[in-house]
């Protein structure tokens, strides 16, 4: 009997979900959240230091198990740095499709709590970015020297803006199945790319403005 009371990670993500769909809000404090599901306030403490860790973690691991997800896929040579990126963001929006009510529940609406949510996640994503060679796009091979030399961590911002925007258009999204949001992350990657040139923190802006305006096309 004692063996099911044992705490993981997991255990405490499947709990908290539960806690604040049913509830609405966040647990009182960490000891009767505990209590509450039979197990002790310093297990807790072994994975998480705060409710809000948690939740900023349960976007990172939704994120991480899409990147595991893609990886047999994405291991051939075939697939260029492209197709990797959008299988992996495909998978990380139908994770997020299937719990959508929790993440929206997490994310909010205000901006700066959804920042601070994202913060986890933006680290994960750039690990991501890492792992990939953007030399095989079309785009860049065809680039000036300066161009292919444009600073890696401009590349990260400007994927980064990419994939905050998307899930800002998939919160805000009515269309069925969420098929809108798929179509918004195709039509916009290859931008990301080709507003990369020899200025790009400049337009790292202009990228920014582009998703803006796509939000509200009709």
């Amino acid at each position: 009997m004692e063996q099911e009371n044992i705490i993981t990670e997991e255990k405490i993500f499947e709990l908290y979900g539960d806690y604040i769909l049913n509830h609405g809000e966040r647990p009182k404090n960490i000891y009767r959240f505990a209590k509450d599901n039979e197990f002790e306030e310093k297990d807790f403490y072994d994975y998480f230091s705060s409710f809000e860790q948690i939740e900023k973690s349960m976007l990172v691991n939704l994120f991480n198990k899409s990147v595991e997800l893609a990886t047999e896929v994405n291991s051939s040579d075939q697939i260029r740095s492209k197709e990797k990126l959008l299988n992996v963001y495909f998978i990380f929006f139908e994770n997020m499709t299937m719990n959508r009510s929790l993440v929206l529940m997490i994310l909010g609406n205000n901006k700066l709590h959804s920042a601070k949510i994202f913060s986890h996640l933006r680290e994960a994503h750039r690990q991501f970015i890492k792992t990939l060679d953007f030399n095989d796009w079309e785009i860049i091979q065809k680039a000036k020297d300066d161009v292919k030399n444009f600073h890696e961590k401009a590349r990260e911002e400007a994927l980064w803006i990419h994939l905050v925007s998307a899930i800002d258009f998939w919160k805000k999204d009515t269309s069925p199945a969420f098929e809108k949001t798929d179509i918004f992350i195709e039509k916009t990657i290859d931008t990301v790319f080709e507003l990369m040139d020899n200025e790009p923190l400049r337009k790292v802006v202009d990228l920014g403005k582009f998703l803006f305006k796509e939000k509200f096309k009709k």
